[in-house]
């Protein structure tokens, strides 16, 4: 019986040692298969990707007349009682230009998105040019010499202007992808014309989403691609060969590239670049309220369970404040969309169709409210005369120091000196201690409180009143409308100064 156990450990042995070698075979197979997989996903060259998009691709030329100066140019000032003797050198050496005017060209780069010849660019290449004319990249079917090309729109707000020119045959182009979808860490490659150096690629990576640099607007992709002097304008692309941003600025400082440049996003530029083509203009819905951001101690003195949504400090004349908006309400939801800054209702807003009535969800007095609003359009009120209001106010012979505060009620004198105007009613801050949260949050002399606790204060003791409340409601903060200049904000200050 013992030889017989014996042999039958030495099958289960070798049987295990089949199944150890099966198994590293199938390992090796399924590492084998997983290298062929990355291969395939990130090829060794982009010259695939290159020959792909590169014949929609252009160099940007453009000339601006520049008027002549009326002296020897960089010789000596003007008035100089060498002048006269420097202009006939100048003149005598061919370099007198006297009062005419001279010829400056400038670079940068854009892409073709239709075969007709729309062509897009940023408004920073082309602006003030008064001749724009196109570079094909070399190859079968593109055309062979400069073609000229007239504006058909730009957007300064978002830097993109929309060309067009007339070409003799259907010209090749790209088409936009989502940017929503590009992730930090993600391949791109940036084409342009670089330094006036030609046709030219530059590949990285997605640095960053979301960028904001200037405009009410941006949503930048940040990328360490090379982007140059002369890019502005071109495109850049995923590794599907879709346009997923218009490369537009960088952060240098000697000029050149350091691995920080900034594309605006194709979502952006999409909807912008549609409504260039259909109008010439771009036409963005506008609200009508001016906002602010709901901070930690703001959310807690309204009442709100967190800090979102936009604040609106004052209401002008326009949508909002024939909807029923009003100073104070926090505006939670745009539209069926959730508002989680300001930020992003001015993106909202914007995008928004001109004359559309939406919803719009505001939170007041501890409850929400669903409004109607039917939405203007935001070129022509930035166009039309001015509708700000100074706000609120009131009038006191005492003074008072409280919350960090020393308030007092508005003079005639007061008024002329912090241009105030008669209807204002409110409390002046006549000082402000430097050691209190007042002065932490930008609270100074000469600020009018019109509004203590979502309520109006003409005099002393009812800003002692809205304190009293305030406490008694176990709030831990205050919240108060105040105008500088007759711009208003919201402030929330400790109850316990």
């Amino acid at each position: 019986m013992q030889p017989q156990a014996i042999a039958i450990s030495g099958r289960a042995g070798g049987s295990s040692a089949m199944m150890r070698m099966i198994w590293l075979a199938v390992l090796s197979m399924a590492v084998l298969l997983m290298q062929a997989v990355v291969a395939m996903a990130r090829p060794e060259s982009l010259a695939p990707l290159a020959d792909q998009v590169s014949p929609a691709v252009v160099n940007i030329t453009t000339t601006t007349v520049v008027e002549g100066r009326t002296g020897p140019r960089g010789i000596v000032p003007e008035g100089s009682p060498f002048e006269d003797f420097f202009r006939e050198f100048q003149d005598r050496n061919g370099n007198g230009n006297g009062n005419r005017p001279r010829r400056s060209s400038a670079l940068g780069s854009g892409f073709v998105i239709s075969e007709d010849g729309y062509i897009v660019t940023n408004n920073h290449v082309i602006e003030g040019a008064d001749e724009i004319e196109i570079e094909f990249f070399p190859g079968d079917g593109q055309p062979k010499e400069l073609l000229p090309a007239k504006v058909i729109g730009t957007d300064p707000n978002t830097d993109i202007a929309l060309l067009k020119v007339q070409a003799p045959a259907p010209l090749k182009f790209v088409k936009f992808g989502d940017s929503d979808t590009a992730r930090v860490g993600d391949w791109v490659v940036a084409m342009g014309n670089p330094l006036g150096q030609g046709f030219s690629v530059s590949a990285g990576i997605v640095s960053a989403r979301n960028r904001e640099l200037s405009g009410s607007y941006d949503d930048y992709i940040q990328t360490d691609a090379a982007i140059n002097r002369g890019n502005s304008g071109g495109p850049l692309f995923n590794m599907d060969g879709d346009v997923v941003g218009v490369n537009t600025a960088i952060l240098s400082p000697n000029g050149g590239s350091i691995g920080i440049g900034f594309s605006m996003a194709s979502n952006v530029v999409v909807k912008v670049v549609d409504q260039l083509k259909q109008f010439g203009e771009t036409r963005r819905g506008w609200l009508g309220v001016k906002i602010q951001d709901v901070d930690a101690d703001l959310a807690e003195a309204i009442g709100l369970d967190k800090a979102h949504g936009a604040l609106v400090t004052d209401v002008p004349e326009g949508p909002a404040k024939e909807a029923g908006v009003l100073a104070g309400d926090v505006i939670v939801s745009f539209d069926g969309g959730e508002v989680k800054d300001t930020r992003g209702l001015v993106r909202q807003v914007g995008n928004a169709e001109v004359g559309k009535t939406v919803r719009l969800v505001v939170y007041r007095e501890g409850k929400t409210e669903t409004l109607r609003v039917t939405l203007g359009r935001r070129e022509d009120a930035e166009r039309g005369p001015s509708s700000q209001q100074n706000g609120d106010g009131g009038s006191s012979q005492t003074e008072k120091e409280l919350l960090g505060l020393s308030v007092g009620v508005l003079t005639d004198q007061m008024r002329g000196e912090l241009s105030v105007g008669e209807d204002v009613e409110g409390l002046a801050i006549l000082s402000v201690d430097e050691t209190s949260e007042a002065w932490e949050k930008g609270l100074r002399a000469g600020d009018v409180i019109t509004e203590a606790g979502q309520e109006k204060v003409t005099s002393i003791s009812e800003l002692e009143t809205r304190v009293a409340e305030a406490k008694e409601a176990g709030r831990k903060s205050l919240l108060l409308l105040v105008r500088r200049g007759g711009e208003p904000r919201f402030v929330a200050l400790n109850l316990a100064e």
